[in-house]
């Protein structure tokens, strides 16, 4: 494959075309990796397009590439990203980490007091949001959105969520808190402060 220019930006409505790719190639992976997934569908990802909560990657001679989107929980307190998935042959190029540092930052914008969580059973997704801040947390610290559990009703662990009254699953949940980097930040800012006060004394 020859390196074409992709780009990554928020998804419009003209992208609707994509959605049936997006759908199809999203159930593809997860059978083939054998894991779990809250099946999506086309109208669902369209809406994400219209409402300005998706990010797209598109080559500039108008091949899909990636997508990801946001979705909010109990009115805006809590912020999923979810449905990161990369069309097979730009796997590895770095296009998934461009778009989750999108979909993120995206979300941080329009909801900046919002905590931010993924679920996932991908390794490399874990990585990708540990660069970002998120830590490891039980189900119970994200969202309760009944509306939210209810799209796992599709996934092939469903039952093992049920069996375990919602504490946990193959999926590993991960948390991103506005309070938990400002704290970081804080921090940063007292040790530097901190320092340059030695140096001048």
């Amino acid at each position: 494959m020859n390196n074409p220019i992709i780009f990554v930006r928020v998804a419009t409505e003209e992208d609707a075309i994509y959605a049936d790719e997006i759908v199809k190639e999203t159930l593809n992976s997860a059978i083939i990796r054998g894991s779990g997934i809250s099946k999506r569908t086309p109208e669902s990802i369209i809406e994400k397009m219209k409402t300005g909560k998706a990010i797209i990657a598109l080559t500039s001679g108008g091949e899909w590439v990636g997508f990801s989107y946001f979705e909010t929980w109990e009115h805006g307190d809590f912020i999923s990203n979810s449905g990161l998935i990369v069309k097979p042959k730009f796997r590895n190029s770095g296009v998934a980490k461009c778009i989750k540092n999108r979909i993120f930052n995206l979300s941080r914008r329009n909801y900046p007091q919002a905590k931010i969580f993924s679920i996932t059973s991908g390794a490399a997704i874990m990585k990708m949001n540990s660069q970002l801040g998120f830590e490891p947390v039980t189900f119970d610290q994200i969202t309760k959105d009944e509306a939210f559990w209810a799209g796992c009703a599709s996934c092939t662990n469903f039952d093992i969520l049920e069996r375990k009254k919602r504490c946990n699953c193959l999926c590993t949940a991960m948390l991103f808190s506005p309070e938990h980097i400002d704290h970081i930040v804080t921090h940063a800012s007292l040790a530097e402060e901190k320092q340059h006060s030695l140096e001048i004394h």
